[in-house]
């Protein structure tokens, strides 16, 4: 207590920033107080030889643990004497001549944690026959250390203790020139607060270390992660969702064959089921020939295929791929259609669901998360080598991982898509369901082979034909050549779809139905829910 009370009058009323005057040429005397801010009051007195000029330089930003730099602040210089000094943007400077001169400065950035740390010298161009230093602060230090000597050496100080009064002492003979004097003093917690400053090295490793604005940058990252995985479960979840198809008609008010949205046959594997089949591309086919764009007819025991209209602007891009793949030119039978690879890209199907707004477009986000990957690790290799920071470029290699990864994560049928497909399944189960006694003749020859397409498509072909055959007066087959029943037409329609499911299977696969061994010949019926997701 005594101790105590005599620091506080000492520091109450003798000038701490009035070191004594050296008394050996070529000297110095220092002396420290530790302010209430945690700023560091320094005054120095050196004494340079007659004719001789000293020079001083004091690193500010020097090494640290982890791949970090501490950073000093020197403000407030003053130079008594003959001489200059000079703060620079990582360095303080002294230039001083003959004579005895002091040097007042404030540092900041001196306390890390308990501890005050400084170098009461170094850096001098000259050697140092003896210095002494005083360190004083709000409260007795509880301990102290001091080293001298080359910069990477642990030599301990020719003394460092606390006096009776209170105040810590540093001595040292004979500092070469180059070397060091630094000293550290541990306060009680609490005494002053801590203003270090720690800073990334220039280094590459420094440039990957963790800081205030990478880590708000991981916390947004982890946040952007968190919405995207609930908004892609929330999608798939419902997406998988299975709901009761809606009650539709087949019939419009002026008579003609309605499908919901205008949905075509060989939409339907892909809006059901996630991936088109032999069943689409043949419901397609059909659904051309009912439309009057080729003309079916019987050869001995099989069927043939012809041109009957050309392409017009009523058909969309995958009919028309389709058009030319099954006929390019001349006639067909079914047989030499076995023999045939139908090259009907899946790409334009997909589009053309796409641009409905039934199916999203997993290759933009995918193209686009790839794009931000390889902007992310330029971005990461420029800041290693410019400002530091470099996590933020990984952050955004990251991020663009996340995006291709949703791409495939995402369900590949939109809400609209998922709508289309729920009425789907209403027609389907209107199809096995029909009663064509309710219609009137003219309307059973359209809707019965209006309808032919979407009942193969839809897995219902056997329902269908058999409610229209047994009819008493059955309608007639307009796109057939001769006298064709229901049941010759679903005879037709089945042959169809066993052409395309074993004309060239692989290939067939590879460019409409994914890849060999990804699933069944045909679709189960529609009636029975199922997801399009992307795979």
């Amino acid at each position: 207590m005594l101790a105590a009370a005599a620091l506080t009058l000492l520091l109450t009323t003798a000038p701490v920033d009035q070191p004594p005057l050296p008394t050996v040429p070529q000297s110095a005397e220092i002396q420290l107080k530790v302010q209430r801010d945690g700023s560091l009051s320094v005054a120095e007195a050196i004494s340079v030889p007659n004719g001789t000029t000293m020079d001083r330089r004091v690193p500010l930003r020097v090494a640290a643990p982890h791949h970090r730099d501490r950073v000093y602040g020197i403000r407030d210089v003053v130079l008594e004497g003959s001489g200059h000094a000079e703060v620079g943007k990582d360095t303080f400077t002294v230039h001083l001549t003959s004579g005895t001169s002091i040097v007042r400065y404030t540092v900041d950035g001196a306390v890390a944690g308990n501890r005050v740390t400084w170098e009461l010298a170094g850096g001098w161009s000259a050697d140092l026959k003896f210095i002494r230093a005083s360190f004083a602060a709000p409260k007795i230090p509880t301990a102290v250390d001091c080293l001298a000597g080359p910069a990477d050496s642990d030599f301990a100080c020719g003394a460092a203790q606390i006096d009776h009064a209170g105040l810590t002492r540093f001595s040292q003979q004979n500092l070469a020139a180059g070397q060091r004097m630094t000293a550290t003093v541990e306060l009680p917690a609490g005494t002053v607060p801590a203003n270090a400053v720690l800073v990334p090295s220039k280094t590459i490793a420094g440039a990957f270390v963790l800081t205030a604005p990478v880590g708000w940058a991981w916390v947004s990252f982890g946040a952007l992660l968190l919405l995207t995985a609930a908004f892609v479960r929330l999608a798939r979840r419902r997406d998988a969702m299975v709901t009761e198809p809606p009650e539709v008609e087949l019939v419009s008010a002026d008579g003609e064959f309605a499908s919901p949205s205008g949905v075509l046959p060989g939409h339907a594997g892909v809006l059901l089921h996630g991936r088109p089949g032999p069943a689409d591309l043949a419901a397609t086919v059909l659904d051309l020939a009912v439309r009057n764009y080729l003309w079916v007819s019987a050869e001995d025991t099989d069927w043939r295929l012809a041109r009957r209209n050309p392409p017009d602007e009523h058909l969309t891009a995958f009919e028309r791929a389709v058009f030319t793949a099954v006929v390019p030119a001349d006639p067909v039978t079914l047989a030499e259609l076995r023999q045939r690879t139908a090259d009907v890209p899946r790409a334009v199907l997909d589009a053309e669901l796409a641009s409905r707004g039934w199916l999203r477009r997993p290759e933009r986000l995918r193209r686009a998360g790839i794009r931000v990957m390889g902007y992310g690790a330029f971005l990461t290799v420029l800041l290693a080598l410019t400002a530091g920071y470099a996590q933020l470029g990984v952050i955004v290699v990251l991020a663009g991982g996340v995006a291709a990864g949703t791409s495939a994560a995402l369900p590949t049928r939109r809400r609209a898509g998922a709508d289309v497909a729920r009425r789907l399944r209403g027609v389907a189960v209107k199809l096995a369901s029909v009663r064509p006694g309710d219609l009137t003749k003219p309307q059973r020859e359209l809707v019965f082979s209006r309808g032919l397409p979407y009942a193969l498509a839809l897995g219902e072909l056997g329902p269908w034909v058999t409610a229209f055959a047994a009819l008493d007066s059955p309608p007639p087959v307009y796109w057939h050549a001769g006298e064709v029943t229901p049941d010759q037409a679903g005879s037709f329609a089945t042959a169809l779809a066993g052409t395309f499911a074993a004309a060239h299977r692989g290939r067939f696969r590879s460019l409409v139905g994914g890849h060999p061994g990804s699933g069944p010949d045909h679709h189960p019926r529609a009636g029975k829910p199922g997801s399009a997701r992307s795979s």
